[in-house]
């Protein structure tokens, strides 16, 4: 699935928001590709089936990093889309500033059918494929 299917905002990030930040990521590509990933043969992928991740790029761009949505269950993507850095930092930062570190996030097909998802990790890896603990959302007693 290509990345330029995608369109990424964030809410929920400003100082004064108090409620968990949001990565929307809405779809725009041939119908039906996003929800086929989504589903499995017991139905819709849930958020415990689902693994985020961000990497950055060493290449200077100004969206020099990607953000995976992955199938935990058999390492497939769902989908990649170019993200900048400050992004992903700013939702990290806003679900670690609360009670519970977490976020949401909400995937939109072509044909406008949201799905959200609550997720408390976001797994951020340097351009050479090294977990970076700090800039990551990892809830307490979670071993990785």
């Amino acid at each position: 699935m290509r990345r330029d299917y995608f369109d990424i905002d964030v809410s929920g990030t400003e100082e004064s928001s108090t409620d968990d930040p949001v990565i929307a990521i809405a779809f725009d590509g041939p119908d039906e590709l996003l929800s086929d990933r989504l589903t499995s043969d017991g139905g819709t992928l849930d958020a415990g089936e689902l693994d985020v991740t961000y990497r950055t790029r060493a290449d200077g761009s100004e969206a020099a990093g990607v953000l995976s949505i992955a199938n935990r269950h058999n390492g497939e993507y769902v989908l990649e889309a170019n993200v900048a850095p400050s992004v992903v930092e700013s939702v990290v930062a806003a679900a670690s500033d609360g009670e519970d570190t977490r976020y949401r996030l909400r995937l939109t097909d072509g044909d406008g059918k949201s799905t959200v998802y609550t997720k408390e990790i976001l797994l951020v890896y340097d351009e050479s494929g090294s977990l970076s603990r700090g800039q990551s959302l990892i809830p307490g007693g979670v071993e990785l």
